[in-house]
């Protein structure tokens, strides 16, 4: 994006190269607003957060990398050790579920309880500070995807891409270039007279982490099954996600050509996504709607025929593909 370029011109530029022609008008109909927000009553049902569900996800996810390390040490042997770094790379979608849920205070009804379960805890142990930041920017995205504050706009913008560029991405994500572009400023951060509180609250979170390994003998396991996945695996996958749910997408008031919405198998509804959480369509026409309810939601949106075949993807894979499908080849 050029500085001389006004906001609306990189919209019109750089995104919509993914994005259907026209979404079939809605008018609207018993359960559902002509934009697919549900109507108050059942709204109002959605809405209910569920809290013994989500201690038990909360658990689940402070236990399952014990699980998961334990056996691998347990067996040892190198197909364990393979089996493990992705599973440890695929928790990490699981604990940013919950963490992303608690950024809409949807995780538990007692702020208090959603606050420190899944931002000061969680979201702090999982290579982050444990503050609110989070929420700020992520608010912005909501209120207009690929606006004015859109904080990943040019994470979205452009696609598709040319093949050899979108390989490019996958390999530094694959390699950990991504991730020590991300690792690096929290190092960085000790010289900076602003910035050492967020670093030091940032290592002292991974002095935890590394000192359970420690206390269980096995140290190095740190950098191969928690530090190693997040600057890898977790970055691919990361990014796969975040492509799927608004890559090639643009600014519109409809949801449905901001946002894409993707068919789910088993493999994309549990290991590689969690927690429903891949029914983003859903997410951004109701951000107020628990993980847990959409669901009910999202099948709503197709009965009511706010969600329409036209504007579906068969699947991630098949998805995947049309991001450099259309792309002329770099330079």
């Amino acid at each position: 994006m050029t500085q001389t370029m006004t906001h609306d011109e990189a919209v019109a530029a750089y995104t919509g190269g993914l994005a259907p022609a026209a979404a079939a008008p809605f008018a609207g109909s018993d359960r559902l607003r002509p934009d697919g927000r549900p109507k108050p009553e059942f709204r109002a049902e959605l809405r209910r957060i569920p809290n013994l569900q989500n201690a038990a996800l909360s658990v689940i996810v402070v236990v399952y990398p014990f699980v998961v390390i334990g056996a691998a040490v347990r067996l040892s042997h190198v197909a364990g050790w393979i089996v493990a770094f992705f599973l440890m790379g695929a928790w990490f979608q699981r604990a940013a579920t919950l963490f992303h849920e608690a950024a809409h205070r949807l995780l538990f009804s007692n702020r208090t309880a959603n606050d420190w379960v899944g931002e000061k805890f969680i979201g702090w142990l999982t290579f982050g500070t444990g503050e609110d930041v989070y929420r700020t920017s992520h608010s912005q995205h909501h209120r207009d995807e690929f606006g004015e504050k859109e904080p990943d706009f040019l994470l979205y913008a452009n696609y598709p891409i040319a093949r050899d560029s979108l390989r490019r991405k996958l390999v530094r994500d694959a390699v950990g270039i991504s991730g020590w572009k991300n690792l690096k400023p929290t190092l960085v951060g000790f010289t900076k007279p602003g910035r050492r509180t967020k670093a030091l609250r940032f290592w002292v979170g991974q002095a935890l982490v590394f000192s359970i390994f420690l206390a269980f003998g096995h140290p190095w396991l740190y950098l191969l099954l928690y530090m190693a996945p997040w600057m890898t695996y977790w970055r691919v996958a990361n990014r796969l996600r975040a492509l799927a749910e608004h890559a090639g997408m643009t600014r519109s008031p409809d949801r449905r050509l901001t946002t894409h919405h993707i068919r789910q198998g088993f493999l994309s509804k549990h290991v590689f996504l969690s927690q429903s959480i891949g029914f983003h369509l859903a997410h951004h026409v109701d951000s107020g709607v628990p993980m847990a309810n959409l669901p009910t939601l999202q099948r709503a949106l197709e009965e009511d025929g706010y969600v329409t075949d036209a504007i579906t993807h068969d699947g991630y894979w098949s998805f995947w593909r049309t991001l450099a499908r259309s792309a002329e080849p770099s330079a």
